[in-house]
């Protein structure tokens, strides 16, 4: 209980600061909308998606790129109250170690979330539209939320390790480009072979086609438990990972 008390509070700590500097959501907002202005009003007219409006089959992409654009900041945040000694002034304190990871984790969670929600208020003005119940709207944020720890856990890592904070924030790069060889814009069948073999094995494919049809009411199929399985993996090395590096660094 003495962990989770910590948490609770320190988590508050960091929702305070993103309370008072909001920006961090915004600018994670910022990029994902851009992209989703980009293909559907410039690129749109010139990709063939299926049936159907093409902000309505971007979406998921566009989900996956506002998590891992915001989960950079964790990375970032970290790295500075390392730094700055925060770290180091709680360790004579009565206070559950893990707690300061877990803060920064939860943190973002509720940061990222707030982003995707902005997203999707945009998607909608743009013209997306979805029939799916409310079961299957929980069922998307779970994966949504899903994938945010597994990636936060993942973001922990070179918060712990990196030597600058744009070496800590710079990991997500490759996570934001990821979503670029995948069924995130367009469908995999028309992909070079060795491109199409990544593309239809990466998590990305597996996220974004779950997201898809659940938000299309139709049929999941295996997709939905490979995307859970990706998470469910990425989030327990990531974990494992970090919370080595952090024992370590704080032993």
């Amino acid at each position: 209980m003495t962990a989770i008390a910590d948490t609770r509070i320190l988590t508050g700590r960091s929702l305070r600061h993103i309370a008072r500097s909001p920006d961090t959501i915004i600018t994670t907002a910022l990029m994902p909308i851009a992209f989703m202005l980009l293909f559907v009003y410039v690129l749109g007219g010139a990709i063939d998606a299926g049936a159907g409006r093409y902000v309505d089959y971007l979406l998921p992409g566009i989900l996956v790129i506002t998590i891992a654009s915001g989960v950079s900041y964790t990375a970032f945040r970290l790295f500075l109250d390392l730094q700055g000694g925060m770290v180091e002034r709680f360790q004579p304190m009565p206070i559950a170690r893990a707690s300061v990871l877990w803060a920064h984790v939860l943190t973002s969670l509720v940061a990222t979330l707030i982003s995707v929600a902005v997203v999707v208020a945009v998607a909608l003005a743009m013209g997306f539209r979805s029939g799916a119940g409310i079961g299957a709207w929980l069922a998307v944020a779970g994966i949504l939320a899903l994938l945010t720890l597994a990636l936060t856990w993942l973001a922990v890592i070179p918060g712990l390790t990196a030597s600058s904070p744009d070496g800590a924030s710079a990991f997500a790069y490759p996570l934001i480009l990821l979503p670029f060889i995948s069924s995130a814009f367009v469908p995999t069948a028309g992909m070079p072979g060795p491109v199409r073999w990544f593309a239809e094995h990466q998590p990305v494919t597996a996220i974004a086609d779950a997201i898809r049809a659940l938000l299309a009411q139709e049929p999941v199929g295996a997709d939905l438990w490979v995307a859970l399985g990706w998470c469910a993996a990425i989030l327990a090395v990531a974990y494992g990972i970090a919370t080595t590096v952090y024992r370590r660094r704080i032993a």
